[in-house]
């Protein structure tokens, strides 16, 4: 067969070769543009991504401030301490890492619920996830012998916030734990970059801002795992301030010492500048097993304790004052002019509104007799404060009573506080969309029916009268102090002398209901007790107290400051189902004047106070709990 090499088919022929040629070309040019455009154009912006694949920067947090009590003594440090981390990233299989892990050190299966947990949460990738908090140097030294098969083990020592006084500081100082996910939407992010914790409660998140610090950074090299090689810049972190209170551990220990296992609540002030001195709600509990996290099933034991250690009472306990207002009342009576020194009554053992059969019951039976506002004070004379509490009315009797800071909260720095009920017309319309009757104005006279207050604010309302009717807040940190005080305008200077007066003779007079607490006292205690019912009494019915379960007896108060004619001291005391104020609370307070007067070293450190919860003792005993 003869090939065709005609005309028509070279020109074919050529045709395709230049179209290749064409196509070539092309291709050529696109290859070269695109070259440029990576070699020159983006040339910045690649190396930049290089350089990010090659180098890191890692946040460094910095070290939380300290907590100092007034002497200088740390109630809240950093404590270093080894921790197990993973880098999910630079695994394998993760799975087998930690049943790797397992095998060398103990991993209990609420840690690694809280591996899973924190893996989801995290907040960038690479970031490391907590796989244990607390490691001992024997499982540390076990991983690092075989740290070289494990690229993606952190194993790192990180200062852990630590409270050397365990729960005698728990509420006041609060604690640290990680930062939810709610708390994470709300903080400058950068500024946590560096910490997974953040104040939850009390001291440490009042003053979060102080204590956090300012966040560092390091740049290192890595490989292409995402191993660190070497560091190429560092930045330091600038570590928190150091944060000094009021707060006087030796008294705050000799509180819980004296409170034992009874249950209540204890503030001490300083009348001088309004600093709080002592914050005690008792059982308490042990702020270390926080710091470190706990196990949902460890939490709802300590939430389900019948005794309620998570609770604080001298914040958010809502107790009737009863008659420890009375010397408040008394002050507002006399400035609105309802009665004065020598205003007289008699008492029966009972106050009845004109016209109304109900009985409105003195604490004493048969009555006190002819009573006169001291008087009234000193015996606690309850029909007095009836007639006193109609005369005044409840609108001024809201009014004064607020100049003493009830009905608010009252602290600059204290976090968590309630406002408690100051009752009043408006109140009751606000709260109960009902009317105000005049046998609430009754009651309310002696400190019952709507009354609410906490410890806190009858202590406040006590620094008043120590100071004279001048009102300062109370407050933890030294950098709030300003003795200046708002003058509460009730009343002369000389009716404040004769109140308190009157309040040294609940102590120090024959007929006071705290007389039998003064036995050789060296000083003069200016107070006023109070009992509170927590059930009702029927009319005709009598109480007998042997009679009631314990929860449902009557709590006891105590009001005071010491020494009277120059304080140094004001206390608000309850003792839940404590029995009577004069013979519970009073003997007391007498324990408490006295360390603070005559036995206490300045700056001595408390010995150890034994836990009174079997529950928390446990929790705070075991190796991961950071317990003391």
């Amino acid at each position: 067969m003869e090939l065709r090499t005609g005309v028509p088919e070279r020109r074919l022929i050529g045709q395709r070769v230049l179209i290749a040629a064409f196509c070539g070309v092309c291709l050529l040019m696109l290859l070269l543009t695109r070259l440029i455009w990576l070699q020159l154009i983006e040339h910045e912006r690649f190396v930049t991504a290089s350089e990010a694949n090659r180098l890191q920067t890692i946040p460094i947090g910095p070290a939380r401030g300290l907590i100092l009590d007034r002497n200088g003594l740390v109630l809240a440090e950093n404590t270093p301490r080894l921790r197990v981390s993973v880098v999910p990233e630079e695994s394998d299989d993760l799975e087998a890492f930690i049943d790797a892990v397992r095998e060398r050190i103990t991993l209990t299966d609420a840690e690694f619920s809280g591996f899973q947990k924190n893996l989801k949460s995290r907040r960038r990738p690479r970031d490391p996830v907590i796989l244990k908090e607390i490691i001992g140097d024997e499982e540390a030294a076990i991983l690092a012998v075989d740290a070289y098969q494990f690229p993606e083990l952190r194993l790192e020592a990180r200062p852990t916030r630590s409270y050397p006084f365990g729960r005698l500081t728990s509420h006041s100082l609060g604690y640290v734990g990680r930062l939810s996910s709610g708390e994470l939407q709300n903080i400058g992010q950068r500024r946590y970059s560096g910490t997974e914790m953040i104040g939850k409660i009390g001291v440490e998140k009042a003053y979060e801002n102080a204590l956090l610090g300012q966040v560092g950074i390091e740049r290192v090299e890595t490989s292409a795992r995402g191993q660190i090689m070497r560091s190429i810049e560092r930045q330091e972190p600038v570590p928190g301030d150091n944060i000094k209170l009021h707060l006087d551990i030796g008294l705050q220990a000799k509180l819980y010492d004296i409170l034992g296992d009874r249950r209540g609540a204890v503030v001490a002030l300083d009348p001088r500048n309004g600093g709080i001195m002592a914050l005690v709600s008792a059982p308490s509990f042990d702020a270390n097993i926080f710091t470190h996290g706990l196990s949902n099933a460890d939490y709802r034991r300590l939430e389900k304790d019948s005794s309620n250690p998570l609770f604080n009472r001298a914040l958010r306990g809502q107790y009737p004052p009863g008659s420890t207002l009375k010397p408040m009342l008394g002050m507002v009576g006399l400035h609105y002019g309802s009665v004065n020194w020598k205003t007289e009554i008699r008492d029966r053992g009972y106050f009845q509104i004109e016209g109304i059969e109900h009985k409105y019951r003195d604490w004493k039976k048969w009555g006190h007799g002819r009573v006169n506002l001291e008087k009234a004070i000193i015996e606690s004379c309850d029909t007095y404060f009836y007639e006193a509490a109609v005369r005044l009315g409840i609108d001024q009797m809201a009014e004064g009573m607020g100049l003493f800071g009830f009905g608010r909260r009252m602290g600059q720095d204290i976090v968590g506080e309630l406002p408690g009920i100051l009752p009043s017309r408006e109140w009751k319309r606000s709260a109960r969309k009902e009317a105000w009757y005049l046998g609430e104005t009754v009651i309310a006279g002696i400190g019952q029916g709507s009354w609410v207050t906490t410890p806190l604010q009858l202590a406040t309302a006590t620094m008043v009268m120590a100071r004279r009717g001048s009102f300062i807040a109370p407050h933890y940190s030294t950098r709030l102090d300003d003795d200046s005080g708002r003058r509460v305008n009730l009343a002369s200077t000389l009716d404040w002398e004769r109140m308190i007066d009157a309040m040294e003779n609940v102590f120090h007079g024959e007929r006071g209901t705290a007389r039998g607490s003064a036995k050789n006292l060296k000083y003069r205690i200016a107070g006023k007790t109070g009992t509170v019912q927590v059930v009702g009494i029927a009319q005709e019915e009598e109480y007998e107290e042997s009679e009631l379960k314990k929860r449902f007896r009557d709590h006891a108060l105590f009001i005071g400051f010491a020494p009277a004619d120059s304080p140094s001291l004001v206390i608000a005391l309850i003792l839940e189902n404590g029995g009577s104020g004069g013979s519970t609370a009073a003997p007391i307070a007498r324990k408490i004047f006295d360390y603070w007067l005559l036995d206490r070293n300045e700056g001595e450190r408390p010995p150890d106070i034994p836990y009174v919860l079997g529950v928390n003792d446990e929790l705070a005993r075991r190796p991961n709990a950071g317990g003391i």
